[in-house]
């Protein structure tokens, strides 16, 4: 634990820590999403799809990864079990029970559009306080940007290819 880190948020690190918290159990619900999307997908362009959906599964797994080490250094304990995931999150996680290639990356576009709406929220109560977990929080929300580019632009490929 990070004392220092602790005392320069003051009373504010417990919002902060549960912000990261539930912004934790988000990436790692989106990665699971993302990973077995790829496993079940259906349709035309469902190569091109596995491709971006692993992509995406990876930096999300990375995004948890650079949280929880921020969640640590802050003194808190990231969530430590898949059922604090789904108690915890923002996002909420959508089964793919419809494998077809166009449901998966609506299901995934619509999480990344929440995945944005969160680190904006997060940035915004972070800029003035935390300029540590403020960058993390740009960083994240760049990469979840590109993901909802690259996932519309992959449906509108698919629309177009028919």
């Amino acid at each position: 634990m990070g004392t220092k880190a602790r005392e320069l948020l003051g009373k504010n690190v417990d919002k902060i820590v549960k912000l990261l918290n539930k912004a934790f159990a988000d990436e790692w619900l989106a990665y699971y999403q993302y990973w077995i999307g790829a496993k079940v997908v259906e349709g035309p362009m469902k190569n091109a799809a596995i491709a971006e959906l692993m992509e995406h599964a990876a930096d999300e797994l990375r995004h948890a990864e650079m949280l929880s080490e921020r969640i640590i250094q802050l003194g808190g304990t990231p969530p430590i079990s898949p059922k604090e995931w789904l108690e915890q999150n923002n996002c909420g996680y959508d089964a793919p029970e419809d494998p077809y290639v166009l449901k998966i990356l609506d299901q995934n576009i619509k999480g990344e559009q929440c995945a944005i709406d969160v680190y904006n929220a997060l940035m915004r109560e972070t800029k003035e306080s935390d300029p540590v977990t403020y960058n993390i929080a740009l960083e994240i929300l760049t990469d979840e940007l590109e993901h909802e580019e690259d996932l519309q632009a992959l449906k509108s490929d698919f629309n177009h290819s028919k």
